[in-house]
């Protein structure tokens, strides 16, 4: 297990900063070129551990990826031409690759078995498995198929209407890929609004989608179209720079060609109830996703209450937002936030324990928590859980702590970003 001692450095943020590729977008990119027949170019890839199991999966199946640094050239002869792996596929600690491969895997004629590392092997996939059960799929498992390993008996999926009991992204995306490979048409009706990469990428690679509300339909047999795509900067990473930025005084950072998608900006929401200090610039579109510029400067923050259907929207930044709200003046509460407790870790949990150990006001719920600043933090040993974000979260909590904080299992933080300290430190001065 590996760890690091980070020294309190009482410097400002100042500068410009480029942060890695979108996770999400890179997961669906390879996917959907992978399925296309023909040669796309994915630019500004994310290289993280989370996105390469997605493209080792589709290497397992035949398709010729060659990645050259962050760029990735995937030649593929299509979907009739996935070949079935000769050995089961690691999904490693992905969520994403677990949920959307299932979709997939369900939907070819070929016979699969994956799986996952402890973290992933816990987490729940009946969630994915249900649905597509009802179109017909045939997947195999743990504790009734809700988790991996699952063995996937790949055949021609029939159409169906889908009512999502969650809010989430993977599930729709998973039955949204299985409705392309079925016959007719496949509806999938959100319970919410929650990140709509997938329905915004798709018709960039000639697959026809129809949006309407929280309706989305899909035509089955279609044959997805080769395209370049350059990859915009994850918000989700630069996240943790814009609450650094917010809460070290002095400071004031720049962040380059992020990627500002409605249905993934929250992050920006919500720091502005707060009072953060955030300029947003649009200057081009990638297909239809929005990207820009941020210029953040410290400022004091507010107490205020997340809730409801912006809570899908910031869910990946919820730790980064609970270490902002100890600085912030007042109260806070985050609710309507318990998918949390089914990500790489129980992030609530975690999230409680970590800020805890650094000295802040935090109390869990079952939903979120309830945090009283301003609270001035003090320092100490914390786990990352295995969980990228509760890592970077405690690496940024060490700009504002009186004493050193050390963070166990920090390797954690290359499944989404490997360059996380080095971009950390070329900002401090």
């Amino acid at each position: 297990m590996s760890s690091i001692e980070l020294t309190p450095t009482r410097k400002r943020l100042s500068g410009e900063l480029f942060v890695p590729g979108d996770k999400s977008i890179s997961h669906r990119s390879v996917i959907f070129s992978s399925l296309a027949e023909g040669t796309s170019v994915i630019t500004n890839f994310l290289t993280g551990e989370d996105c390469m199991r997605t493209v080792e999966a589709f290497r397992d199946m035949g398709v010729n990826i060659i990645q050259e640094n962050d760029r990735l050239t995937v030649q593929s002869r299509g979907i009739h031409h996935l070949k079935e792996p000769a050995h089961p596929i690691n999904f490693g600690n992905s969520g994403t690759t677990a949920r959307l491969m299932s979709g997939v895997l369900a939907g070819l004629p070929l016979f699969t078995t994956a799986y996952g590392d402890e973290s992933l092997s816990k987490r729940p996939m009946d969630r994915v498995v249900e649905p597509l059960s009802l179109m017909g799929a045939e997947i195999k498992g743990r504790n009734n198929s809700s988790l991996l390993p699952l063995a996937y008996n790949g055949k021609k999926l029939r159409s169906a209407k889908h009512n999502l009991k969650v809010k989430s992204a993977q599930v729709k995306s998973a039955l949204l890929l299985a409705g392309m490979l079925a016959e007719g048409e496949t509806e999938v009706i959100e319970l919410g609004q929650t990140r709509n990469h997938t329905e915004m990428l798709l018709p960039e690679f000639g697959v026809d989608v129809k949006v309407e509300g929280r309706s989305i339909k899909i035509q089955g047999g279609q044959q997805p179209t080769p395209s370049d795509i350059r990859v915009p900067g994850d918000i989700s990473s630069a996240a943790f720079f814009i609450v650094a930025a917010s809460i070290v005084p002095q400071s004031e950072l720049t962040i380059r060609n992020v990627g500002l998608n409605p249905t993934r900006d929250g992050i920006i929401k919500a720091m502005k109830q707060m009072g953060a200090d955030i300029d947003v610039q649009v200057h081009t579109y990638i297909g239809s996703e929005p990207v820009g510029d941020l210029v953040i400067r410290s400022s004091q923050l507010e107490g205020i209450t997340l809730e409801g259907d912006l809570v899908p929207n910031i869910i990946d930044e919820v730790p980064i937002l609970a270490l902002a709200a100890t600085q912030a003046k007042g109260k806070t509460v985050i609710k309507d936030a318990e998918e949390l407790r089914y990500k790489e870790t129980d992030r609530i949990a975690a999230v409680v324990e970590t800020l805890s150990i650094l000295g802040a006001d935090v109390e869990a719920k079952e939903d979120g928590f309830i945090i009283n600043g301003q609270t001035s933090l003090k320092g100490g040993c914390i786990d990352s859980f295995g969980d990228h974000r509760i890592g970077m979260m405690g690496a940024v909590a060490s700009l504002i702590c009186d004493y050193n904080v050390t963070v166990e299992n920090k390797d954690c933080i290359n499944i989404s970003y490997p360059s996380f300290f080095e971009h950390l430190n070329g900002i401090l001065n």
